[in-house]
């Protein structure tokens, strides 16, 4: 590991100032930042830590609507019961970090901005993992794993474990950073890198994330993941949905796909099957087909087509009460 400074800052304040310095990297639950340090995959020149800042941390969860600190840990997170009450989902989706260590170190903030688990990326080929040709070394070699939605050269998957529910739950996220503060949809914090040295997410230096709120008074979602084994190895797929009417009608609904792009992949088309009436089972084919219409695969992937019609089935059958 190459040395670095340190900085402590307790106020949010203090810690976008820090940010705002060339080379600083925000140190979270650093269950994932220490180990690509060690490993020379990332560089950085001073790491600034946020476990001293409290405006960071803490959730809410009343009046229909709920409040999760970025430096919340996922225990704490699943710990909650107003919180779990609320969205009974995100029992799942936690519990899918299967390691109490992860669980009890990492934050809501690191898994929604952790870096891609790309094995061309972890061995320090970059996000894109450009051949000396400029073609894809993931489209040319080994991409059982990776995106069957690419965007370009990027062809890594988001790994948050968070993310596909909280964007299904149409979350907002508060940003904050030297020009202030910003709200954006969380979808907003993911973008596909189209050059070697750009990030996979939004934020501007010296930017860093303070909260997540969802409005979650009258909604139903579930997640459900495709695992090859239960394990401390990332789903093959998940599918996170929202629906939101009165009884078994169903007026809107958000249906958001993990580990099948570059960012969450708000399934658009399969939403609208969804929506407009009571889910029956012919309508959550229907709509688990239109989830996966679009994809392409690579020559190690195509297998994930077909987990993605499974998640979408299996996540709109949990939340309209079809399945246990």
């Amino acid at each position: 590991m190459r040395s670095f400074s340190y900085a402590a800052p307790t106020t949010i304040e203090q810690a976008v100032s820090l940010l705002e310095v060339e080379g600083s990297e925000v140190l979270a639950g650093g269950t994932d930042l220490l180990s690509l340090l060690k490993d020379d995959v990332e560089r950085v020149e001073r790491l600034v830590s946020l476990r001293g800042v409290e405006d960071l941390s803490g959730i809410d969860a009343s009046g229909g609507r709920l409040r999760i600190g970025a430096m919340t840990t996922l225990q704490d997170l699943r710990d909650h019961a107003g919180a779990t009450e609320a969205v009974p989902a995100l029992v799942t989706a936690i519990d899918g970090v299967a390691s109490a260590q992860l669980r009890a170190m990492g934050t809501v903030g690191g898994d929604l901005l952790q870096r891609p688990r790309c094995w061309y990326y972890r061995r320090g080929y970059g996000l894109l993992a450009l051949g000396r040709d400029g073609g894809s070394m993931i489209a040319e070699g080994d991409n059982r794993y990776h995106a069957i939605f690419p965007d370009g050269h990027a062809r890594f998957v988001s790994p948050s474990s968070l993310a596909p529910l909280l964007v299904a739950l149409g979350a907002e996220a508060t940003v904050r950073g030297p020009d202030g503060e910003r709200r954006v949809p969380v979808e907003a914090l993911y973008r596909a890198p189209q050059a070697e040295g750009e990030r996979e997410n939004t934020l501007g230096r010296g930017e860093l994330l303070v909260e997540v709120t969802a409005a979650v008074s009258g909604v139903r979602s579930a997640v459900y993941e495709v695992r090859q084994r239960r394990s401390l190895d990332w789903p093959l797929m998940a599918a996170a949905v929202s629906l939101t009417g009165e009884g078994p009608r169903v007026d809107q609904a958000r249906i958001v796909l993990g580990h099948a792009a570059p960012i969450p992949w708000l399934a658009v088309a399969a939403g609208e099957v969804a929506a407009g009436g009571e889910l029956t089972p012919a309508r959550i084919e229907e709509a688990a087909e239109k989830a996966a219409s679009g994809a392409r695969p690579m020559s190690g992937n195509r297998f994930k087509v077909q987990l993605a019609r499974t998640a979408t089935r299996r996540a709109l059958g949990l939340a309209a009460g079809m399945e246990a």
